[in-house]
């Protein structure tokens, strides 16, 4: 039986979609848009329009499981992609709010050309206005891969994203699907405990990213951080002193152990903040990570604060097998290739590829600031005086390395040869980032003419 226009109505404003997007927009903002977009009178199973985000204007959707478990049909697909291309005409961020078992079969074709132009219409924003997607719920499929595409993703602890359903897929993979899994495998970048916590982490990060590519990104609501800044700081620890006070949100805490990666912000002005400083060897996945970050802040002229302290890449043919050539070339390419501000802190030791990859002025870093007791060198000191002198005993060997470390690969030498910028103490670490951030504030880079970066893969 054909629902009549008031109970259209009724059930799109009562459904769990519409309650979600309520709590994303500031109170009375949310207008809906193509409410009537359906077939034979039934609402599509998408609830889409824009609003205000603490002032800011948003577009949304949210798939609404009240219509065919909300099923991806060719109507969603129209909702959805007038949400994108209004996105893309005013230059505001997309935020979309999964809930879905995948497409509606009985559809057929025009099922794949739905997904179709859902898929195009979220390429084409990539870079342009940031795309946050939260999973609240099931996101399946094609679904899934659109997910993905978003810049970042935010997963309640109960949701699932799959291609092939885990119960089906032929191994019976337990635990495939998982929050726990997405984050693991770097598809998450922030798992949340509900839907209510995935709305206000996203609410956080739309006041931290721009409207649009062409915009600076900064921090309305950002308190002075008194927190001063000492050597036994690392990584979020060491970004949160730093950083205006409450201001930092960490993503992919999942992925890439080494390393950590947060959005904050530094005197009103937003930042992306990599840390590699725990003296750990970096995983392929810990270079995926950072390259991935990295991307992102270049994409809206984000600053990128590099805080270096590692002996490396990983070392061993099952690091190899696992990408950590590939992924390690596709970090040194994303910072090369970067035209954002980039500046570099080295807080212990950088050595070979990895300090070129992460500090290297040479290699596109604007600054490169380094702490009195930093170790910059091509090779571990230990590496380096058993090349130099030959093998000797283990203590002869130590004593030797002690030696290279504070007379050949000190911040002193570095910087009388032009590859570091600034010697810093300690104390001084947020004042030279605060002055660097500054005057890289209008940095314009002008590059040869071509379409993009061939990145490594």
């Amino acid at each position: 039986m054909k629902k009549t226009i008031a109970e259209m109505l009724q059930s799109a404003s009562t459904s769990a979609a519409a309650e979600k997007l309520v709590k994303l927009f500031d109170e009375d903002s949310f207008v809906e848009l193509d409410k009537f977009v359906g077939k034979d009178r039934n609402t599509a199973g998408v609830i889409s329009g824009y609003g205000f985000v603490d002032g800011a204007v948003v577009y949304a959707y949210a798939q609404d499981t009240s219509v065919k478990s909300g099923a991806t049909d060719e109507s969603a697909a129209l909702k959805i992609k007038k949400v994108y291309d209004l996105a893309l005409r005013n230059g505001a961020p997309v935020v979309s709010i999964l809930d879905s078992k995948g497409g509606d079969i009985a559809e057929g074709m025009k099922l794949l050309a739905a997904y179709g132009d859902i898929a195009k219409s979220s390429a084409a924003l990539s870079g342009a206005v940031p795309q946050i997607a939260i999973v609240d719920g099931v996101c399946a499929g094609t679904n899934a891969m659109i997910a993905c595409m978003a810049d970042v993703v935010i997963m309640t602890e109960k949701s699932e994203l799959f291609m092939t359903a885990p119960f089906v897929a032929d191994d019976k993979t337990e635990g495939a699907g998982t929050a726990e899994n997405a984050a693991k495998s770097g598809v998450a970048a922030i798992i949340a405990k509900d839907g209510d916590e995935a709305i206000a982490k996203a609410k956080k990060l739309i006041a931290m990213l721009p409207a649009n590519n062409l915009e600076t990104a900064g921090n309305d609501y950002y308190t002075e951080n008194d927190a001063v800044v000492t050597e036994d700081l690392k990584g979020l620890e060491l970004i949160s002193a730093v950083a205006d006070k409450d201001s930092i949100t960490e993503l992919y805490n999942g992925f890439g152990s080494a390393t950590v990666t947060a959005i904050g912000s530094v005197n009103w002005r937003t930042v992306g903040f990599v840390a590699t400083n725990n003296a750990e060897y970096l995983s392929s996945d810990d270079s995926a990570k950072i390259a991935r970050f990295v991307t992102l802040c270049d994409a809206f002229s984000i600053p990128v604060v590099t805080f270096v302290d590692t002996k490396g890449y990983e070392k061993s043919s099952a690091a190899e097998l696992a990408g950590s050539i590939r992924n390690s070339a596709k970090l040194m390419q994303t910072y090369a290739s970067a035209t954002t501000a980039k500046i570099a802190v080295i807080t212990g030791n950088a050595y070979g590829s990895a300090y070129v990859s992460l500090a290297s002025t040479a290699a596109g870093s604007d600054f490169c600031f380094a702490w009195e007791d930093a170790v910059i060198a091509p090779v571990s000191p230990e590496a380096a005086v058993t090349f130099l002198n030959g093998a000797a005993s283990a203590e002869d060997t130590a004593k030797a390395a002690k030696e290279y470390a504070e007379n050949e690969a000190d911040p002193f030498t570095a910087a009388s040869l032009g590859y570091v910028d600034r010697v810093i103490e300690v104390a001084d670490t947020k004042s030279a980032i605060t002055s660097a951030i500054d005057v890289t504030a209008s940095k314009r880079v002008l590059a040869p003419a071509k379409k993009h970066v061939n990145f490594v893969f």
